[in-house]
């Protein structure tokens, strides 16, 4: 059976990193990155000489939904021509949004294919950590106005993907340290490959 995989979680919690190092622990997977978009939104906010906030009531409104879209667009053409379909991406409200959930799971079981949430566990401090070490212009306005910020990031688990009887439909990997990661990364891959 095919699959999509959502690795999931706030921004600067590393699914990038871990996004890549799964991609390539698995077999026949086409790897979607959501940043890759971020070239278009720009020229967006250029042609409509907006300030390029990712947290603006303009972007939310012109471009958030749309790359979300033009992702899973591809995805889905992708899962036409290999088994897994990887992307990296925060999700953070689609995934706690169960009639999202349900229409993707309906779009993938035409497919025949399931959906897997991998959801990057980090540490708060960790986050803001990486987000000064990574000194991308896409974290000034977080790292400036971190407080307001960091009230509007829901860090919980999404545990309304979690199905207790399902074993690989939502899987946690605990990404806070080295230690975490390379044990996370052991399991995740683990169930994946038996799940598959």
């Amino acid at each position: 059976m095919k699959r999509l995989i959502l690795v999931a979680s706030p921004p600067a919690s590393g699914k990038t990193y871990i996004s890549k190092k799964l991609a390539k622990a698995l077999k026949h997977v086409v790897y979607l990155d959501k940043d890759t978009l971020i070239v278009l939104s720009h020229q967006i906010f250029k042609v409509m000489n907006e300030e390029v906030n990712r947290s603006s009531d303009f972007f939310e409104e012109h471009i958030r939904n749309y790359e979300y879209d033009a992702v899973l667009a591809l995805a889905m053409e992708a899962l036409e021509y290999d088994d897994i379909v990887l992307i990296n991406a925060p999700f953070t409200r689609e995934i706690r949004d169960t009639d999202f959930i349900d229409n993707l799971k309906n779009q993938l079981i035409e497919k025949d294919a399931r959906l897997t949430v991998v959801w990057v566990m980090t540490d708060i401090e960790v986050v803001k950590q990486r987000m000064i070490d990574r000194n991308s212009s896409r974290d000034t306005w977080k790292l400036a106005n971190w407080d307001e910020y960091i009230q509007s990031v829901d860090f919980s688990i999404p545990s309304s993907v979690d199905n207790p009887e399902v074993i690989d439909d939502l899987l946690l990997f605990k990404n806070s340290n080295e230690d975490e990661y390379q044990t996370s990364l052991k399991e995740v891959v683990s169930i994946l490959e038996k799940t598959h």
